[in-house]
């Protein structure tokens, strides 16, 4: 896959910072201070920085930065991350009885233990890395297992040869490398910190390693959903990675929450009460190749989990605006994850749209959001029951 850029030399013009946002777009001046501070490091040449940028641990998310000079911490831990979307085909598709089908995607599948899963067809060749900690799981955060029906369609010529059209259902599967790209990054930070990859080639073997990783993570989940739905697992038509690096034109183009760009179709999502966008993305160079990769936060974890306590319930969360059903078990990632957390799918694409970056194709509606198994009535009241109790210690 990648391979070092031929005679890397420390660049020494400073960098430029380019945010293709509109003046009415939300964007924190401390992600545009992480972006300016980006465009600092040695060798750094240009950062484009995305409608969806938001701060990140070091690095700003919903960021393309090429450099001279490789910076693992600037993919940072989850290589590999990215959106793939499936199709499926069901006789009816009713969420409620659908939601209470789908698979533990908790529960990892283990070469032995689950040999005869069906899923395991979808596996080409070996596991990268021999990796089979977590392996068909989906993780925390803004993670996620989509059952979506095609809605609006901009570009029917477009969206035909994908073999898409109104109605049609979809899987959208949102993970990333779970403990291997950290497991990578880690290795680095521990003797280098944040500094740049000492041997670019070692670092980019175990990197496409990942990468290869995350794609076949989201593979075997939609053949494991599939499976549960009673439908047959289907190719992908998109499978995107928005983390990880790549060489182009000579240099290390990083992207942390940002998908490549180069005449790629790309599912930007969106949060759990608006649609995603599928879009045909055409960017160029001066936004490194890249576009948005979903709607970027606009709270941290902290305040959306403090500000959504006061102002919704889990049944709340648990079902959308949209009418679709939300299947998850943690009630603090269901806070974290709520869709006032996020910024406005719409701006973003706007925003991506008046730059030129990428044309909508068509949205998803989203039916059932699975992000981690629902522990079911009983185990709530429990749950409760527990706070509760030591409350009164």
């Amino acid at each position: 896959m990648s391979q070092p850029p031929h005679a890397v030399l420390p660049g020494s013009a400073p960098a430029t910072v380019t945010v293709f946002a509109s003046p009415t777009s939300w964007i924190e001046s401390d992600a545009v201070a992480q972006c300016r501070q980006v465009a600092a490091l040695d060798g750094m040449v240009h950062v484009a920085a995305m409608p969806d940028l938001h701060p990140g641990k070091g690095a700003p998310i919903g960021a393309a930065m090429s450099s001279t000079v490789l910076y693992p911490f600037l993919v940072g831990s989850d290589i590999g991350c990215g959106i793939a979307v499936f199709p499926i085909k069901l006789k009816r598709a009713v969420p409620e009885k659908l939601a209470a089908r789908f698979p533990d995607l908790d529960r990892p599948l283990d070469p032995e233990r689950d040999a005869d899963d069906p899923a395991w067809a979808v596996l080409a060749g070996d596991i990268p890395a021999g990796h089979v900690d977590g392996l068909g799981t989906v993780g925390r955060g803004n993670h996620f297992v989509e059952l979506a029906r095609i809605g609006t369609v901009f570009e029917p010529t477009h969206a035909s040869r994908l073999g898409l059209t109104t109605g049609d259902l979809v899987l959208v599967v949102h993970s990333g490398s779970r403990g291997l790209g950290e497991r990578i990054l880690r290795a680095h930070t521990e003797v280098h910190g944040a500094g740049p990859a000492a041997d670019p080639a070692a670092y980019l073997a175990m990197h496409d390693d990942a990468v290869r990783w995350g794609s076949l993570n989201r593979r075997l989940m939609a053949a494991r959903v599939a499976h549960a739905l009673g439908a047959e697992p289907a190719e992908p038509i998109v499978d995107e990675c928005h983390n990880l690096v790549e060489v182009r034109d000579g240099v290390y183009l990083h992207r942390k929450g940002a998908a490549p760009g180069d005449g790629r179709d790309v599912l930007i999502a969106g949060t759990r009460g608006t649609p995603p966008y599928l879009v045909a993305a055409h960017a160029g160079p001066e936004a490194n190749h890249s576009v948005a990769h979903g709607a970027g936060r606009k709270m941290s974890r902290a305040d959306a989990l403090r500000r959504g306590r006061a102002k919704h319930t889990v049944e709340e969360l648990r079902r959308t605006a949209m009418g679709s059903l939300v299947v998850c078990g943690d009630r603090q990632l269901l806070f974290e994850e709520a869709p006032t957390a996020y910024k406005r799918i719409e701006q973003v694409i706007t925003d991506l749209v008046e730059h030129g970056l990428a044309t909508p194709v068509a949205t998803t509606i989203p039916l059932v959001t699975y992000k981690t198994p629902d522990v079911g009535p009983a185990a709530q009241r429990g749950g409760r029951d527990d706070r509760r109790k030591r409350g009164r210690r």
